[in-house]
């Protein structure tokens, strides 16, 4: 089916591997904050997606807002102007997703390691506020690759089961 658990756009909150369906960072969004995030320059995202897309079908879409469906958003999300690039190009929207997801892929190997250290305090005020001890807190960010979001995220799916 393409993509079954793909994240939300970037601008809409999605995590790293939304990256994916952003458009080139030209203009100040959540884009230019999740690359920092990843320690990934603005350029070599760039340099990534334009060359994932010179080696897949990815690559076409003259006619899209950015000249490549490399820059197209989640199939999920309307677009006249993608979907008449997918169709003429004889590409469905799961096969896009499955490109979208290799994408994703492709752009977090090039991710550096996570170098935020949340300190005891911080841990705690995770702990505490999922009623969890200090080493569950603890156990929790490091499922989440240091992410506090992923994190928090995590525990909320948690605290509904």
């Amino acid at each position: 089916m393409g993509w079954e658990d793909a994240p939300a756009h970037v601008c809409r909150g999605g995590d790293a591997r939304g990256l994916a369906f952003c458009c080139p960072p030209v203009k100040p969004c959540p884009v230019h904050m999740k690359l920092e995030e990843i320690g990934v320059s603005p350029q070599e995202f760039v340099n990534i997606k334009q060359e994932f897309g010179s080696k897949t079908k990815l690559g076409v879409g003259a006619n899209t807002c950015f000249g490549s469906l490399v820059w197209c958003c989640k199939a999920s999300k309307p677009c006249p102007l993608r979907d008449m690039e997918l169709q003429a190009n004889g590409i469905s929207h799961d096969e896009y997703m499955t490109l979208k997801k290799q994408l994703a892929e492709e752009i977090l190997k090039h991710a550096k390691t996570n170098t935020v250290n949340y300190t005891d305090n911080d841990i705690q005020s995770l702990a505490d506020t999922f009623n969890i001890s200090f080493d569950e807190a603890k156990t929790e960010l490091e499922k989440a690759d240091n992410d506090l979001k992923t994190a928090i995220k995590n525990l909320r799916m948690k605290s509904l089961i």
